[in-house]
């Protein structure tokens, strides 16, 4: 680009990783019976599909979500860290946060089908203000989430990129590959969704949604 040529990035979407691998074992451990539950409670929709479609196909295509996390004790520390980071997140942007406080909207453990087909559409989140994944099991031979531009007008004058596989300024979506431990916020208006997964290994993953309100609210 031309030296003499000034560049500066307009409205500009931010997304937060750390790794924190830490957490993972006792976080897995405890998300089991949330899992087992969850899997539980979808036994009699499997069972109406296998009716349905007049053959076995076990949980394909599910995913197993768990009831609400907000309240749950073992999950005490990764909430108190996402919420410090979440509060340092929205002063980074640049928001006034002097009469706002974080409130937890949204928490649950999920874990994709065992039998394959586990996936999520693209999707924002409404009336909150963050959110983000905790990964718990996943490899490079499962699902992973997939981020869409935001900018709807963009789509009016795409052009071929360069290279599909680099995140650019031109990019339509982008690919996260995590690990175990891997954290990512985001804010909760950016579209996002997770790949289709194979079944091959277990995915399962914390996700969460935290709401800005006045603190007298």
């Amino acid at each position: 680009m031309n030296e003499n040529l000034n560049f500066e990035s307009y409205f500009g979407t931010p997304v937060y990783a750390v790794e924190l691998p830490e957490l993972v074992k006792n976080l897995n451990k405890i998300s089991n019976k949330f899992i087992l539950e969850a899997k539980k409670n979808n036994e009699e929709l499997i069972k109406n599909r296998q009716k349905n479609f007049k053959k076995k196909i076990g949980d394909f295509g599910l995913s197993h979500h768990s009831k609400s996390l907000i309240n749950e004790s073992g999950f005490k520390d990764i909430r108190s860290y996402v919420e410090e980071r979440s509060f340092e997140i929205l002063d980074h942007i640049g928001y006034d946060l002097t009469d706002y406080k974080l409130k937890w909207s949204e928490m649950w453990v999920q874990e994709f089908a065992k039998n394959g087909g586990g996936h999520h559409e693209g999707h924002i989140h409404y009336n909150t203000h963050i959110s983000g994944f905790y990964f718990l099991k996943c490899s490079n031979k499962t699902s992973y989430p997939i981020f869409h531009d935001p900018r709807s007008a963009k789509t009016m004058s795409d052009l071929p990129l360069k290279n599909e596989d680099e995140i650019s300024l031109g990019s339509s979506k982008i690919n996260v590959k995590p690990k175990p431990g891997t954290l990512i916020l985001f804010p909760s208006y950016l579209r996002h969704g997770f790949s289709l997964d194979l079944g091959l290994e277990p995915y399962r993953f914390i996700h969460f949604n935290l709401q800005v309100v006045k603190k007298d609210a």
